[in-house]
């Protein structure tokens, strides 16, 4: 491994979890990001040199650069360092060196792998072998998004963009689902379900596909295993290998379940989640069905979890203040969606639920754009704002169009942040529940809020 990495775009979840294992192994760390983020401060305290903007004298004495998808071939950075003959990787080439000696783990799929993985990560660290890991996302348990480890394992959140996950050597693939997403990348159906079907097929020889038996994207996937791969399938379908039997709500807002194999006369686990939604039921059978095909203790894993507490931007309840609850999540694709406002109907049946919506990318809103209009039959009341570009141009499209053919809910427009936050302030009632559902800035409604409604309390 290169002593000295420079990481163009080190404060997205993806890279500053590779910063992060970089530093762990003791190498010297340096990066560079638009605008700093709370993970690139973070690493900056950590030991890495962070810089804010791109530069190209921020490329002094590295042995490599690697940069993120969202960096393009004319960066500054990018060119100094191909000018002084250092080599330019990207994060999916980069990301096979880090794990070549390890037994690579990789969770896959459109929605569920920060979740999945993250479960993952937890219950191999309480099983005692201190897997290393990177993540798409800050784990409670865990504390972090990312460890070198010292044990042989190793947990990837396998990334479709930009065919990131074509870059890994998996030892085994939990594949939570395969829907259509990314239309910046993948122009094509085809060509994103193409995608999967490659990463399927690089698993190493006896290598371990476990996949949603509940997803036919997922499902259809085992075609493309490599012969001398072993095949599992998850779900809530009985004809899966392994399911949830018993299922039941519990007082935390989850569920309880016990884990049955295939042609075993009783269950194998008992499963108390304290994370809502049935989509965390089958995330956590994923884990479990992978698990016990690898010969691990299954309740000792299931046990640990049964103490999962999620992760950040994943279903996190930010606060509750007056009565009304603020919760952040992750969702920006319409199935995604669909299913947190569902596991919030079930953990809030009798209050009323306001979702806050920011789009994320013009093309992967036009593309899904009557699924995105259905997706909200859950919610009392929605309010959606303006599209968060991200690595796109702004584009003569505004979601104002979506929330006009919203007729089967109470549905506003209101395109700027702040604007939205006033709008809140005088419409949120005690008892409501506020889920905003972004990939983008609109966390920061949530954060907000709590801030002008604690003000507000205090001042009453």
């Amino acid at each position: 491994m290169m002593k000295r990495v420079h990481l163009i775009g080190i404060g997205g979840s993806g890279m500053s979890s590779i910063a992060r294992v970089l530093l762990e192994q003791g190498c010297s760390v340096s990066g560079s990001d638009r605008t700093l983020s709370p993970l690139a401060l973070d690493l900056r305290t950590a030991g890495a040199v962070v810089y804010e903007g791109h530069h190209p004298q921020n490329i002094t004495a590295v042995d490599m650069v690697v940069r993120s998808s969202a960096i393009t071939d004319d960066n500054p950075e990018v060119a100094a360092a191909l000018a002084l003959g250092i080599p330019v990787l990207k994060r999916q080439d980069f990301m096979r060196e880090l794990t070549r000696e390890r037994l690579c783990i990789t969770v896959a799929g459109s929605h569920g792998k920060t979740t999945t993985s993250t479960m993952m990560a937890w219950s191999l660290m309480q099983l005692g072998l201190d897997p290393g890991y990177i993540l798409g996302g800050v784990s409670r348990n865990l504390g972090n998004n990312a460890h070198a480890g010292s044990g042989k394992h190793f947990v990837v959140e396998a990334d479709e963009y930009d065919r990131m996950f074509l870059g890994l050597n998996p030892a085994v693939i939990l594949l939570t689902n395969v829907e259509y997403d990314h239309p910046d990348c993948f122009p094509t159906v085809q060509a994103y379900q193409a995608a999967f079907s490659a990463f399927v097929n690089q698993l190493e020889p006896g290598g371990l596909l476990v996949t949603n038996a509940d997803d036919p994207g997922a499902l259809a996937k085992r075609q493309d295993a490599p012969a001398t791969a072993s095949v599992v399938t998850y779900g809530l379908t009985a004809a899966a290998d392994y399911t949830a039997v018993d299922l039941r709500t519990n007082n935390a807002g989850g569920y309880d379940f016990n884990v049955q194999a295939l042609q075993m006369q009783s269950p194998i686990a008992s499963v108390s989640l304290s994370v809502p939604g049935l989509h965390n039921v089958r995330n956590a059978l994923g884990v479990l069905a992978a698990l016990h095909a690898l010969g691990f203790p299954v309740q000792q894993a299931a046990d640990a979890l049964s103490a999962y507490a999620g992760s950040s931007r994943r279903f996190e309840v930010i606060a509750e203040v007056a009565g009304i609850t603020l919760v952040d999540d992750y969702a920006h694709h319409p199935s995604k969606i669909i299913a947190t406002l569902s596991a919030a109907r079930v953990r809030y049946p009798r209050r009323r639920l306001v979702a806050v919506w920011q789009p994320h990318t013009y093309s992967r809103t036009q593309a899904l754009e009557a699924d995105f209009i259905n997706a909200f039959h859950d919610a009392d009341l929605v309010v959606v704002t303006a599209i968060y570009a991200a690595r796109e141009n702004p584009q003569n499209y505004t979601a104002a169009q979506l929330v006009e053919k919203m007729d089967y809910v109470v549905a506003a427009y209101i395109p700027q942040i702040p604007d939205v936050v006033d709008f809140l302030m005088e419409t949120l009632q005690a008892g409501d529940v506020l889920i905003v559902l972004s990939a983008g800035d609109a966390d920061q409604v949530c954060r907000d809020l709590k801030t002008r409604l604690q003000e507000r309390k205090g001042e009453s």
